[in-house]
């Protein structure tokens, strides 16, 4: 008989950890959102991990500003920021207090919830596609501003948790570049995903914004 995913809560050492540490143990952990509408689970298949003030990809690099102070604060909570005017992203606060370090995270499965979650992505052509990115993920589960700081360690209940799940096996995670990051940071293979899974999203690299002339 094959046991399901384990749902004690990750507590918050599994957070107080270096960033590098953390983002590979995150596969195959189950993320609860709970919403007045209803819950969704979603087991996590792909992050990014990101070390803070020594990480040009970083958005602490260049220190606290009023937008990150969130991943300066203590592990187990969420940094939820907002991109291009358009999508939320979801990360989670990891390390020592004051580290700044966080793992974005970046797709995974809808498990329960599903139906919700497609109300909420009307353009996924399937469940496959409904968590397959960050920002599909965070509008696939209503996660916005009002969500940054939110304790992932206060219990199930909590609007955001985390499950211990079927951690991934260690030969089964696969890393890479960071999608999308430019500069010096382009060289931290710092992308974490569960191979051959078909809700990792495609790896995209760096393309520099043309400015409006």
């Amino acid at each position: 008989m094959i046991a399901g995913p384990d749902r004690t809560p990750l507590p918050r050492e599994f957070f107080d950890r270096p960033v590098l540490e953390v983002a590979p143990d995150l596969l195959g952990r189950v993320l609860v959102r709970n919403s007045p509408e209803g819950p969704i689970e979603l087991r996590l298949t792909e992050v990014e991990a990101y070390a803070g003030e020594a990480d040009p990809g970083s958005h602490a690099y260049r220190g606290r500003t009023a937008r990150n102070d969130v991943m300066f604060g203590p592990p187990g909570h969420a940094y939820v920021y907002f991109t291009y005017g358009m999508w939320h992203c979801l990360n989670f606060v990891c390390g020592p207090e004051g580290a700044a370090s966080g793992v974005l995270l970046r797709a995974g499965e809808v498990i329960e919830g599903a139906e919700l979650a497609r109300k909420r992505r009307l353009s996924a052509r399937n469940d496959k596609e409904l968590a397959k990115g960050p920002a599909r993920l965070a509008t696939a589960l209503d996660v916005d501003r009002a969500l940054n700081g939110a304790d992932v360690c206060a219990g199930p209940e909590a609007p955001l948790s985390i499950l211990a799940g079927i951690p991934t096996h260690p030969d089964q995670v696969k890393n890479g570049p960071r999608t999308g990051v430019g500069g010096e940071g382009s060289v931290h293979p710092w992308r974490f995903w569960e191979a051959n899974d078909p809700t990792v999203s495609p790896y995209r690299a760096h393309t520099p914004r043309r400015r409006r002339t």
